[in-house]
This record gives structure tokens, C-alpha cells and sequence, in this order.
């Protein structure tokens, strides 16, 4: 079980580094912090307003502290997870309301914040050539783990044998 533990924090911690690769690029790029707050400033101003990345920047963070609770075994770790899920799925779900059918030209305008969030999920599902719609199948995939972090994360009572002490 320790093993499917660490798998799983793994797992949220790449899925987390995913959702923030927009905020990181400029600093993996070598970039000066300007431009980091410039592109965060775009994304507030193209991707729907503060409200967006508020969500986003939330999904992520509790997203990373549900990871650093799961590794220590803390049970509260599915709690943060699916506060994170949550922030996330209100997120893309606003996201495939915003645009009806993403084409290349909006794909284009909307180079920051939620555009770009539709784009890499869509690139993400495409070589599996499924005819499902990526939002639904990545909130779905994350449900799933969320179960199995809520399954990993519960507090297991020690069993006590007939005449043991209860204290």
C-alpha cells in the first residue's frame, strides 16, 4: 500500500505541475519575474477575470498540500484533494461553457488562462483518437483517484484480541 501511496502523490504532484505549467515556463525559460506576473496578468484579463485564476491558482495549491498530506499518511488528504477537485472542475466546466466548440482562431486569441487550459486538455487525449470530450474524461480520471486517496488515506483501527486491555 505504501507503494500505491507514493504512486499517488506522484500522480497529483505531475498533474498540479501540469495545471501551473503556464505560471512556470517563464522561470524554467530564464525569464525575470516581470514576465511571470505579466502572463498572470493576461490570464486574469483574457481567461475571465480574477474569479478563474483564483480557481486555478487554488486547484493547484490544494492539489500540492493534498500530495504533501498523503505522503505523511495524514486521513485529511482526500478532504484538500477534493477541494482541489472541485476548484478544478468548476474551472473547466466554466471553461467548456465559455466556448462552444473551441476553434483554432479562439484557440489563438485566448492564448492565456482558460484557452490555453481547453488546448492542452485536448492535446492531452488526442493521440488516444477517443470520441469522448477530454474535459469529462480528465474530471473523470480524477474522481477515480480521488476514491482510491480516500481509500489510501483512512485511518486503520487496530484490532484488538478477545481479553486484550482496552487502555
Amino acid at each position: 500500500m505504501t507503494f500505491v501511496r507514493y504512486l499517488l502523490v506522484a500522480a497529483v504532484i505531475a498533474y498540479a505541475g501540469w495545471l501551473a505549467w503556464p505560471f512556470l515556463t517563464p522561470f524554467f525559460e530564464g525569464a525575470p519575474v516581470d514576465v511571470a506576473l505579466e502572463r498572470a496578468r493576461g490570464m486574469i484579463e483574457a481567461g475571465g477575470g480574477l474569479s478563474s485564476a483564483a480557481l486555478w491558482v487554488g486547484a493547484v495549491l490544494l492539489y500540492l498540500i493534498a500530495a504533501v498530506m498523503l505522503s505523511a499518511g495524514n486521513p485529511r488528504a482526500a478532504i484538500a484533494y477534493f477541494l482541489g477537485f472541485i476548484a478544478d472542475a468548476v474551472l473547466r466546466l466554466a471553461i467548456d461553457r465559455g466556448r462552444a466548440g473551441p476553434t483554432e482562431a479562439s484557440i489563438q486569441a485566448d492564448s492565456y488562462g482558460g484557452g490555453e487550459l481547453a488546448q492542452r486538455s485536448a492535446e492531452a487525449v488526442a493521440p488516444a483518437g477517443l470520441p469522448v470530450d477530454p474535459t469529462w474524461l480528465i474530471l473523470g480520471v480524477l474522481l477515480v483517484i480521488g476514491l482510491i486517496i480516500v481509500a489510501l488515506s483512512r485511518r486503520r483501527g487496530r484490532r484488538r484480541v478477545p481479553g486484550q486491555l482496552t487502555g
